[in-house]
């Protein structure tokens, strides 16, 4: 997955918005057996030691809002942030 800087946010290919923010409050929800979709990430993107991620930030939604986010995503060291989501909006219109 390539990323790019467009302006002062981070923009990764193949995402639906833009990140404006720094992510914060980051937790590991799964590490090891624990991530469900681990065979998948390993043919994909090479073996390391892959781990489930959430936490907060602020994005860009392709119709121009701007909203704080719970984002989700695997990683790994050396390999990076993949296959980042948002699971809900944390603050209302």
């Amino acid at each position: 997955m390539k990323e790019r800087f467009q302006g002062s946010a981070l923009f990764q290919e193949g995402m639906r918005f833009q990140l404006v923010a720094s992510i914060a409050n980051t937790e590991i929800i799964a590490a090891g057996p624990g991530v469900r979709v681990l065979s998948y990430l390993r043919k994909v993107y090479g073996p390391g030691r892959w781990r489930k991620m959430k936490g907060i930030a602020t994005v860009r939604l392709p119709n121009g809002a701007v909203r704080r986010v719970e984002l989700h995503w695997y990683e790994a060291h050396g390999i990076g942030k993949r296959d980042m989501k948002i699971k809900r909006y944390l603050e209302e219109r």
